[in-house]
């Protein structure tokens, strides 16, 4: 590249050229120059002067997509693109690169077209897909020699964290694998919003746990996982919040391996971190916290074996799971141990959805404020919880404090 001052004999002897100056007089000379000696031409925003048009690209290489306006609205193209980036996986190019290693060998076994179509169709929506997304591509040239083989496929099971609630936290795996299943396994804390983004042909199973209602058991559930997978479907088991985070996750899991049924696992964000952002709670703060503890309040009656004297400290941030009904146990113990009466405290129901309600007070007054609260909700005990009142965002926050006439306003969306 040379900086220069222009002259139509650049053009001479080039194939293509861009115009991309500030002056639209440049530009045009570009322009009038190419035209004159049959030069392909792009004036950049400027449609009537350009041979041919820039399309916006989403590259997942040997997969190439190109969107175009034909100039009239680039800015859409580009935000078609953003759409389509985000919809297809990152490992797709490398999936299309060992299809393409693998075609002369699949010539050799699948003589006829229509077999080999067939082939490709179970490969890209089967366990090659799940093997490659992993990054173990010997493991999906293993696949790929099964299939010609004509082997039966296993299936396997993604667990997935579904977020506290609000569908716009989802992660991209997420919602590509719940789209993909035959499937799915799920608790009562997904939302309906979130279960609306399920395969639509899926089977849908809810296998949720909740107190006063009948409920599937975990070996029920373990057991359906394995049952699913061995007949080669592809199991989604959704979970609320993040999996690993009191979701009984891992115990899934290790059945899994025992049943020597593959798996993947997925991440959600958990609510200790969605909701107390959603409420503008900051789960630390350099002024009020410099730890914060997740715990959950679901204990069993004879064994409280958790060490209130840590849990009491000061400056830090407590964030209790599934705790409305022991709040008068946690609110006796945190102040016998040491934890100051006057703490502000924070209630958070079906945080980050639209009904989403904020019930505020003192540590003190912590059973009382939990009366009539629904599930699921959070509590939060530490000093951040003063700071949501400055730094709420998530729609028209109604904040309800104890003593208060305990009817919450339900949080406007608009």
């Amino acid at each position: 590249m040379a900086e220069r001052k222009l002259q139509p004999e650049h053009l001479d002897s080039v194939f293509l050229a861009i115009a991309a100056t500030d002056n639209p007089l440049v530009n045009e000379l570009v322009s009038k120059a190419a035209d004159a000696r049959r030069v392909l031409t792009n004036v950049v925003d400027d449609t009537p002067k350009c041979s041919f048009i820039v399309p916006s690209i989403v590259d997942r290489s040997p997969i190439v997509i190109a969107i175009s306006s034909a100039g009239k609205a680039p800015v859409l193209a580009r935000l078609l693109r953003e759409k389509l980036e985000s919809l297809i996986p990152s490992h797709v190019g490398r999936m299309a690169t060992l299809a393409g290693e693998f075609r002369d060998t699949l010539k050799e076994k699948v003589t006829t077209l229509t077999g080999r179509r067939k082939f490709w169709e179970m490969a890209f929506d089967g366990r090659f897909a799940s093997l490659v997304a992993a990054g173990d591509e010997k493991g999906a040239k293993d696949e790929l020699e099964k299939l010609t083989s004509g082997v039966s496929l296993q299936g396997e099971v993604a667990l997935i964290g579904a977020g506290p609630g609000d569908p716009g936290l989802l992660t991209l795996r997420a919602l590509q694998l719940m789209q993909q299943a035959d499937v799915v396994l799920y608790d009562y804390l997904v939302s309906d919003e979130i279960m609306e983004l399920c395969r639509r042909d899926a089977e849908l199973i809810c296998v949720g746990k909740r107190a006063s209602f009948h409920s599937v058991s975990q070996e029920e559930t373990n057991a359906m996982l394995v049952e699913h997978a061995m007949k080669g479907k592809r199991v989604v088991r959704l979970k609320g919040g993040d999996p690993f985070m009191f979701g009984r996750g891992g115990e899934e899991l290790q059945v899994l391996h025992e049943a020597g049924v593959p798996f993947q696992v997925v991440p959600g964000i958990t609510a200790a971190a969605g909701a107390t952002a959603y409420a503008g709670i900051p789960l630390t703060h350099r002024d009020y916290a410099q730890t914060a503890m997740f715990i959950t309040g679901h204990l069993k009656k004879e064994d409280d074996s958790f060490r209130w004297a840590t849990l009491a400290r000061g400056r830090q941030t407590l964030v209790i799971y599934m705790g409305l009904m022991k709040s008068g146990h946690i609110q006796q113990q945190l102040i016998q141990h040491g934890r100051d009466p006057e703490t502000p405290v924070a209630i958070i129901e079906n945080g980050t959805r639209a009904d989403q309600k904020i019930y505020k007070g003192k540590l003190n007054e912590l059973e009382s404020l939990a009366e009539g609260v629904g599930s699921p909700a959070l509590i939060v005990v530490g000093e951040v919880v003063q700071l949501a009142d400055q730094l709420s965002w998530f729609g028209k926050q109604s904040f309800e404090t104890a003593g208060e006439a305990h009817t919450p306003s339900v949080v406007n969306l608009g």
